[in-house]
């Protein structure tokens, strides 16, 4: 109960520091403080950067996946990692300052940018921008008015995660197994053996759910709901409330607790399903029949940057083919360049085939939900809505 209302609490404090973050002025540009660089010059000897677990290996985890110590050694600039475990904590540290680079996937990246944390990236200094995935390099999730406010770093979608050995012969088709209360293929419920995401973007898995299963609630598009449509999925994590174990948020804590503490079915990242095979477990994952939402990330910098130098060698560095497919191995996402897809030892040149690379038409990509449904014109419970609900949500209400 106790590391519940802790959690609670820094989701609030969270809230807060995300509606101060939106009277700050915008990133700015030209000679003014916080502007684009105009060069790269030495660097300052170290980079701090917020990053999603797995994001920024030095191969303390496994010798074969380091892409630090290299950086280290012909930069003379120090990495220095803060991990994060959800969207909403990253913005919260960026608004405290004092990092220089963020790993911001879609549902952060765009508050960055409005709440003037990040600063316009000059891409004539990053010298392989040009090999980025074109349909990544001007994405609307780090682009506004044509200025880039990131370098693209890896894209996947959010998988079911599932145990082998519970569903036999009968892997789950549906988000319904941790959705509806149901017995699975073992003989047991469901009920207390399945986990949810804790961040308010998971409204988004649920809407997505329901736009399969109940086409007559008219979702297009589950960041952009109305009123009805987001009820609705209220309605459902009111009712997957019951099944819920854990809210997760930490992949290794979800990884110790598929492995001993009797989890069978989650949401999950590619990232926990390939530690958890490495090591022999029994588990596995798919995308649905209802399809899944999914990530693009972005390096984002700091408008203030203690380290504006070694933070642009790292955004460099950050898209070479080796580290793109060294990562794309490790976390089991897609790389932003697609030339390490081939060639690349870990990869393999199946690997990117494996990870979804075909997928990305499919998948529902994390974006901040707003008021005017992006400009649509319609009316949509904003992100703030979100964040309130979703925390009534997992405290029973």
């Amino acid at each position: 109960m106790e590391n519940r209302k802790s959690m609670l609490m820094f989701v609030l404090i969270t809230v807060l520091a995300m509606v101060m973050s939106a009277c700050q002025p915008a990133a700015t540009t030209g000679t003014e403080e916080g502007a684009m660089m105009e060069k790269v010059g030495e660097g300052e000897g170290q980079v701090d950067i917020i990053a999603w677990a797995g994001y920024i290996e030095r191969g303390e985890t496994d010798p074969a996946y380091d892409w630090v110590t290299e950086f280290e050694a012909a930069t003379s600039c120090k990495v220095n990692v803060k991990v994060a475990a959800t969207s909403d904590e990253m913005v919260a540290l960026m608004n405290e300052g004092g990092f220089d680079l963020v790993t911001a996937s879609g549902d952060a990246s765009l508050r960055l940018i409005s709440g003037g944390r990040v600063q316009e990236i000059n891409t004539a200094l990053i010298p392989s921008w040009d090999t980025v995935d074109p349909r990544l390099q001007s994405a609307p999730w780090h682009t506004v008015d044509g200025k880039h406010y990131g370098v693209p770093y890896q894209w996947g979608s959010n998988v079911l995660m599932y145990n082998t050995e519970t569903f036999g012969d009968q892997p789950p088709t549906s988000w319904s197994v941790v959705f509806e209360e149901t017995t699975l293929p073992d003989g047991q419920s469901n009920k207390g053996r399945v986990q949810a995401f804790d961040g308010p973007i998971y409204i988004a898995d649920a809407a997505l759910y329901l736009k399969y299963q109940n086409p007559e609630l008219g979702i297009e598009d589950p960041y952009a709901l109305n009123r009805e449509q987001f009820d609705a999925a209220l309605n459902l994590l009111r009712q997957q409330r019951e099944l819920v174990g854990r809210y997760w948020h930490d992949a290794f804590i979800q990884m110790d607790d598929f492995t001993n503490e009797g989890v069978v079915a989650s949401s999950s990242w590619p990232f926990q399903v390939n530690i958890l095979q490495a090591g022999g477990a029994p588990i596995a994952s798919t995308i649905p029949v209802e399809g899944a939402t999914g990530w693009a990330d972005t390096t984002m910098m700091h408008v203030d940057a203690p380290h504006p130098n070694c933070a642009y060698l790292w955004l460099e560095h950050s898209i070479n083919p080796k580290l793109q497919g060294d990562l794309a191995a490790w976390f089991g996402s897609v790389p932003a360049v697609l030339a390490a897809c081939s060639g690349n030892a870990l990869l393999g040149d199946a690997g990117c085939a494996t990870n979804g690379e075909g997928n990305f038409d499919k998948i529902a990509f994390w974006k901040t939900p707003t008021a005017d449904c992006f400009g649509t014109g319609g009316e949509c419970v904003p992100y703030h809505e979100w964040v309130t609900n979703m925390i009534a949500v997992m405290g029973g209400r």
